[in-house]
């Protein structure tokens, strides 16, 4: 047991609970859906607020080996490199990976290693066996049936300390604001309770902090971002066929009242891409709990 044990409670499986609430939640996005939106994502926007406040917390240190799980495009893994950190960035969707090796090659960092790796893969056999990094990582990226599993894999790779992130609530592909303005009630389950709680029955001390973030969301038109808020209501499986019908009629009374103007539309946004000629009236913002413990 690590020397910063805390006492097991067996009150709760909250491992068991985890696998419960994703029965109640959409299925996550495959690697053809990532591929695809990788054309649009970049790493331009890095470091933002997000990935300087991670960075700060997870107190890598300079010439220590990170695994980056569920890298995308490389927000954090191209930073690390730059600093002089040897890498493995793995992604289980090579358009991200692909997005990410064009920015490595762009300013000549050769110390990240790409890997098309999934959290269901046999990762000793993809070259990351136990031990063999000195620091894990896993931002925004633990969309997994066994929580618990994901997480010791995570530690058992790592020899010094081991940092997430998970939602508090709403995220970018589920709005509680907007979903609840429509008349559904979404499955948020505060994911880092979660993590929380089984890392402590485990027997580790997870230090936590959060880290707040916005989403702008541009749009050319009202059709555009009808399609991209219904997936939310689409998305949500605990309600009926009726319930959805309902709730995208209000969804587009409610775009009628939220969709305003952009006055930034043709100038890049934060990953160098133009904004488009309409945006939601409030910008979307999320918090995320960061957790990091030692290994």
């Amino acid at each position: 047991m690590p020397e910063n044990a805390a006492p097991q409670s067996a009150e709760r499986d909250w491992n068991e609970e985890w696998k419960r609430l994703q029965q109640h939640r959409r299925r996550p996005d495959d690697a053809a859906y990532w591929d695809k939106r990788a054309r649009t994502f970049s790493t331009k926007d890095a470091p933002n607020t997000y990935v300087k406040r991670f960075l700060e917390l997870a107190a890598i240190r300079p010439g220590e080996t990170v695994l980056d799980m569920g890298c995308g495009t490389g927000a954090l893994a191209v930073p690390l490199g730059e600093a002089g950190c040897r890498v493995m960035a793995a992604d289980f969707s090579q358009g991200m990976l692909d997005v990410m090796t064009g920015e490595l090659a762009a300013r000549g960092i050769d110390s990240v290693e790409p890997k098309l790796l999934s959290w269901g893969d046999d990762w000793a056999a993809a070259g990351i066996p136990e031990d063999s990094v000195d620091v894990a990582i896993a931002s925004r990226s633990l969309a997994v049936d066994d929580l618990r599993e994901a997480l010791l894999r995570l530690t058992k790779i790592a020899r010094r300390r081991v940092c997430i992130t998970l939602s508090t609530g709403s995220s970018p592909r589920t709005d509680e604001r907007i979903l609840h303005a429509i008349g559904l009630r979404p499955f948020l389950g505060n994911d880092h309770v979660f993590a929380f709680n089984i890392l402590s029955g485990e027997g580790f001390r997870p230090e936590v902090a959060y880290i707040d973030s916005e989403k702008k969301d541009t749009f050319d038109n009202f059709d555009e971002a009808f399609e991209a808020l219904a997936r939310m209501a689409n998305d949500a499986t605990n309600a009926t066929a009726e319930e959805r019908r309902t709730a995208l009629a209000r969804l587009r009374a409610w775009l009628d009242a939220n969709l305003v103007e952009n006055e930034r539309a043709g100038e890049p946004d934060k990953k160098g891409v133009p904004e488009k000629r309409l945006r939601l009236r409030e910008t979307r913002t999320f918090t995320w709990a960061f957790l990091a413990w030692n290994a």
